[in-house]
């Protein structure tokens, strides 16, 4: 429900801005503020987002939780998004995002009222295999505790046999 109310308030928004600073101003300078502000917030992203990268890379670099630049740069994101939408809310709420206090202050209201649960990627340490369970080899990878697989074999000789006789274009 908020995401519908969402899509519909933020253009009557912006078309009740455009009404009233085209009337105060005129057309042109108005789609002059609109292209002005565009150009504008794609240089700002630009530089904040290659910023919020090299942190991001740092961070797996120093191995320490990623969250928070992932969070940064999500927002630079959404404020890229923002900026590039043609209107006054769209790039005021743009600008804000692209201010560092205010993602920091979004950042902790998103870890306030949002729960997050962790999880993770890879094998447990405190995998288990009993005889009854199915086993899955993938599981075990790296650990030496492969599946034996009975089978029979033919060993094939190093020298292939021709099954035809030669062209004269080949040697066989």
């Amino acid at each position: 429900m908020w995401l519908f109310l969402a899509f519909l308030a933020i253009p009557i928004i912006e078309i009740a801005l455009f009404i009233q600073v085209g009337g105060l101003i005129g057309l042109f300078p108005t789609l002059a503020i609109v292209v002005i502000t565009a150009i504008l917030g794609t240089w700002l992203v630009r530089s904040q987002g290659s910023q919020a990268l090299r942190n991001l890379q740092s961070s797996f670099s120093e191995l320490r939780d990623p969250t928070e630049p992932l969070a940064h740069g999500a927002m630079i994101l959404i404020a890229g998004a923002l900026l590039l939408t043609p209107g006054f809310f769209t790039d005021a709420v743009g600008f804000a995002l692209l201010a560092p206090p205010v993602r920091i202050a979004v950042l902790r209201w998103a870890r306030k009222n949002i729960k997050v649960t962790q999880f993770s990627m890879g094998q447990s340490a405190s995998y288990s295999h009993s005889s009854h369970k199915r086993h899955d080899p993938r599981t075990n990878a790296g650990r030496g505790q492969g599946e034996i697989i009975e089978g029979d074999y033919e060993e094939i000789s190093k020298t292939p046999k021709p099954t035809h006789p030669g062209s004269g274009w080949t040697k066989h």
